[in-house]
């Protein structure tokens, strides 16, 4: 496994993560990365609509795995996790054309960490609340 540093630059961030071609080919831009904090935002498309013109609910949950995988990369504890765990709660229907993914380690272990992930759309709504159990395998 490739050593990941403890503090780095957005930049180095999104060039280290632009390799995650699911959610980079999603659209999905890191905004902020920080030890235990990542911020994502996401510009709706077509292409992220159900059939009734929806925001998919696959959409909501990578963008909280992508923020997720981005916080967790970082700072005390820094390495390469995976989620082991995940819930999410949909709230409300999204009524902009940009999302933002918000993590927040809440408590880091030596192979477990938790996270709470908070999406809301450009008017400030709360669209989902996301519980992540993320797992260190390196």
């Amino acid at each position: 496994m490739k050593a990941i540093p403890e503090l780095i630059t957005l930049d180095q961030a999104r060039a280290f993560f632009a390799k995650d071609r699911f959610a980079a080919g999603s659209g999905m831009i890191i905004e902020d990365a920080a030890p235990g904090h990542a911020l994502v935002s996401l510009t709706l498309t077509d292409r992220h609509r159900n059939a009734v013109g929806g925001v998919m609910g696959g959409v909501l949950l990578t963008m909280a795995d992508f923020a997720c995988a981005v916080a967790s990369h970082f700072g005390p504890g820094a390495g390469q996790h995976v989620s082991a765990d995940a819930h999410m709660s949909f709230l409300n229907p999204c009524r902009g054309q940009t999302l933002r993914a918000e993590a927040s380690r809440l408590k880091g272990g030596k192979k477990l960490s938790w996270y709470e992930v908070l999406i809301r759309d450009e008017g400030d709504t709360l669209i989902a609340r996301a519980a992540f159990t993320m797992y260190r395998v390196d």
